[in-house]
């Protein structure tokens, strides 16, 4: 029986969607092929080792609370984790951490650091995919199409007038480093601009603005390692004034699901090759959710952004989309395991010294 460690929750601001992941990920996991290790990681970054999950109900579906321990958990270089001074026996880690400090290369290094398989990117391409400013830099390179934007790290006067006078309003103001649109607003005169930076600076030191597009919101899974696939689209279509937290969520209706996408076969061929090189570029493995908007009055078709750990909420689009391409929720975990499994091994077989 393979011993897999479930990581969630975590320091980010997205402590609590990373606790609802993680309880349909603990509940949909095989008990005859896996043995299920929870670790929780609280608001403060402390691991703790959760002798017994304690799933809590929501308005829909279910989480994974963190409860505190007497004896945290520890990352052992060489030697994996400790619960106290006792060994944790793991096969495979399965970090289900939004954002920061979970989805940023940090907790994959220590994993790295430890000598543990894991699910998902790896150390670069997580670290890549998190930051919006260099993902779109690498995609641009590549000549992949993207929305024109620009980074502040200041709320001064000149930044703002720079902001203004090159998009224009509507824009859109987020943080370079952060996911599920925590930090994001959008904003339709020039007066809120500088609050809607502020909010944004909350969460880190870079903030991107970009023009908004009168665009369908398009994602697409995708699923391997050097060679992988990716599936027919599905579309958001919020309620909201945009695919919000709130409309992600809390909302139940805060957004209606299309899956697949309605897209005439040649828009949806596009999108699966972009979904394809757009995760070859930044160095993802494992699982992307690559986002898309499709610009309504031309078709054109933009990259967004790319999430190497989506949400895995009874809700979220990733396993929604992989579902309607044929694989069900727990062969899609059991999946994205081996890949992890596999990554390793390749790794393994490598030389660090002559």
């Amino acid at each position: 029986m393979t011993r897999v460690c479930l990581l969630f929750g975590g320091k980010s601001g997205e402590h609590e969607v990373s606790c609802r992941s993680a309880a349909s990920v603990a509940r949909n996991l095989d008990p005859e092929r896996y043995q299920v290790l929870l670790v929780g990681i609280d608001q403060d970054g402390v691991w703790h080792y959760q002798e017994h999950g304690r799933f809590l109900p929501e308005d829909y579906g279910e989480r994974l609370e963190v409860v505190s321990a007497s004896r945290p958990v520890a990352v052992i270089p060489g030697r994996g984790l400790e619960v106290g001074s006792s060994p944790l026996p793991v096969d495979v880690v399965f970090p289900v951490l939004h954002g920061s400090f979970g989805e940023d290369g940090t907790v994959q290094g220590l994993l790295e650091l430890a000598g543990l398989p894991y699910v998902g990117a790896g150390v670069l391409g997580s670290s890549l995919c998190m930051d919006k400013e260099k993902t779109k830099q690498l995609w641009r390179e590549a000549g992949l199409p993207v929305v024109d934007s620009l980074v502040l790290r200041d709320t001064s006067a000149p930044a703002l007038r720079g902001a203004a006078e090159r998009f224009g309003f509507p824009v859109f103001v987020k943080p370079v480093c952060a996911g599920s649109s925590v930090g994001i607003s959008r904003v339709a005169s020039p007066q809120d601009l500088a609050a809607a930076l502020r909010e944004a600076f909350h969460y880190d030191t870079r903030v991107m603005i970009e023009p908004a597009v009168d665009a369908r919101e398009i994602e697409c899974a995708v699923l391997g390692n050097e060679q992988p696939e990716a599936f027919p689209p599905g579309e958001i279509v919020p309620a909201h004034e945009f695919y919000s937290y709130e409309a992600k969520y809390v909302d139940p209706e805060g957004a209606r699901l299309e899956i697949p996408a309605d897209l005439p076969a040649d828009l949806q061929t596009q999108i699966l090759t972009l979904a394809v090189q757009a995760f070859l570029q930044v160095q993802a493995s494992g699982m992307a959710r690559v986002d898309f908007f499709l610009e309504r009055n031309s078709n054109r078709v933009y990259l967004n952004e790319i999430n190497t750990i989506p949400g895995f909420t009874n809700i979220s689009m990733y396993p929604k989309m992989c579902e309607a391409a044929g694989i069900p929720y727990a062969a899609l975990l059991d999946r994205l395991i081996e890949l992890g499994e596999e990554r390793h091994e390749r790794r393994r077989r490598l030389r660090f010294a002559r």
